[in-house]
Formats: structure tokens, C-alpha cells, sequence
């Protein structure tokens, strides 16, 4: 693996353990097992660094969405799928656990791609939603948009509520529970 993926997987590895504040240029050295200068050669700074790294998590969220919301079959089918998917769920959303970091939020640069992959997520999930109602599983007065955003709401939300409690279950519960309502909505 060339130098600057490993700077990469890093710095992704690290701002999901410890967040911006917490993963310093050193931390990424060290994991990425690269000196200072490969560091400074191939990023001008922490900040591009983590940038780079956001990014490259919000294009693998998208893949592993897309893998489910993309395998055919009811818009309830695909949308559980991608509820049930494989997830570190103690560790939390790559992404999503971002957003309680001051200083990503702070900075437009760093914030850009976790506001541009939930964008993307609640997009997708709002289409997935409208085509079920094109084809009659959903009844028309169910919003895709407001869906799309229950759902995504309801992941984080999962993540949030297992971390405190070290438990998988309640995201499970919060996971099945949608599931539940969608397959009622699609009654």
C-alpha cells in the first residue's frame, strides 16, 4: 500500500476512534507508519489530511448503502436490507459520530462531506421511498422525504443510544421498530 493511502486509512481509522482534536499528526504517522515529511509531502496539513480521510468514508458509506439499496427487489426489501446490514454499531457512524466534533463542524472544508454524504443518504432513501409509492407498497400520503429523514435519523439515534449504553440492542430495537413501520406502511 502506497504511502498516502496508508496516511489515508489512518487518519479514517482515527478520527472514528478519537475525533479531529484528538488524532494528531504524530497519531497518523504512527499508525500509517510514515515519517513527518511523507506526511507533509503528500498533505499540507492535518486539516487536508482529515479531509481527505472524510471523504474517503463517505464514498465507502455510499458503497456499502448502495449494495443494499441496489439489490433489487420492494423499495421495504432494499430499505431493511440496508437497516440490517452489517455495522460496528459501539463504534458508532463513521460519519455521523463526526458531527459531534466542534472542530469539524466548525470548519466549512471539514464539514463539507459529512453534511454532503447525509445529503446523499436522505436523498437516496427519499427516491427509494418514492418509487415504492409509484408502485402502490406505500400508501401517497407517506412523504419521502420526511421518511428519509426518519430513517436516517433513526440509525444515528441507534448508534447514539447503543454507545450509552454499551449495547448493540438498543439500535437493534430502534432498527427493528422502523422496520416495523415501514412493513405496515406497506400494507
Amino acid at each position: 500500500m502506497e504511502t498516502v493511502e496508508r496516511l489515508i486509512r489512518g487518519a479514517q481509522e482515527l478520527l472514528w476512534e478519537r475525533g479531529y482534536v484528538g488524532t494528531s499528526p504524530k497519531a497518523i504517522q504512527r499508525a500509517a507508519e510514515a515519517g513527518q515529511g511523507s506526511m507533509y509531502h503528500h498533505f499540507a496539513g492535518k486539516a487536508e489530511l482529515a479531509k481527505a480521510a472524510i471523504e474517503r468514508s463517505g464514498v465507502e458509506l455510499r458503497a456499502a448503502a448502495d449494495e443494499q439499496f441496489d439489490a433489487g427487489g420492494t423499495a421495504t426489501a432494499r430499505i431493511t436490507g440496508y437497516l440490517e446490514r452489517d455495522r460496528e454499531v459501539l463504534r458508532g457512524c463513521r460519519i455521523g459520530r463526526l458531527t459531534a466534533d466542534p472542530d469539524v463542524m466548525a470548519d466549512p472544508e471539514l464539514r463539507k462531506p459529512v453534511a454532503e454524504t447525509f445529503e446523499w443518504l436522505r436523498a437516496k432513501l427519499a427516491e427509494i421511498v418514492a418509487e415504492g409509492k409509484r408502485n402502490k407498497e406505500f400508501p401517497d400520503t407517506l412523504d419521502p422525504e420526511q421518511t428519509a429523514a426518519t430513517i436516517a435519523a433513526v440509525l444515528q439515534g441507534g448508534y447514539v443510544l447503543a454507545r450509552a449504553a454499551n449495547s448493540d440492542e438498543p439500535f437493534e430495537l430502534a432498527v427493528q421498530g422502523l422496520i416495523n413501520l415501514l412493513e405496515e406502511a406497506a400494507k
